[in-house]
């Protein structure tokens, strides 16, 4: 199968649903895939975690609740948490509008590496693939 998502080829991306984009100042940035948005519906809340905070790959660190449901977020790699988006607090619904520019959160990575190894476009749409058999 093609790209039937649209998903940009610049992004990595993890089997929980997270996109993300590395930075020219060589931080992260993190959001939810396309796919994930439509599967929970329009946004109503975002909770982002903690600037300062240190977290480990998978580890859950955000939730994002919509009209239908309430979903975690996980940390792609092992980093700490440099910004968040504020302007989600107001306007969750920028994720609905374009996932991959509603960024949640950034952090700086442990070790760039490690985001290297994320699933690239092709190997996360089959992972939606997979997903919707």
């Amino acid at each position: 199968m093609n790209n039937p998502a649209n998903l940009p080829n610049n992004l990595k991306y993890t089997a929980s649903h997270e996109w993300v984009k590395t930075e020219a100042d060589g931080t992260i940035s993190i959001g939810i895939t396309e796919h994930a948005q439509e599967l929970l519906g329009d946004m109503v809340f975002v909770e982002a975690p903690a600037v300062g905070r240190k977290l480990k790959a998978k580890e859950e660190c955000t939730v994002v609740e919509s009209v239908k449901a309430a979903a975690d977020v996980y940390a792609p790699v092992n980093g700490v948490v440099t910004a968040v988006n504020s302007e989600l607090d107001s306007t969750p619904e920028k994720i609905n509008e374009d996932p991959y520019a509603a960024w949640i959160f950034k952090m700086k990575p442990d070790n760039a590496a490690d985001v290297a190894a994320l699933l690239d476009a092709k190997a996360y749409q089959t992972v939606v693939d997979s997903e919707a058999h």
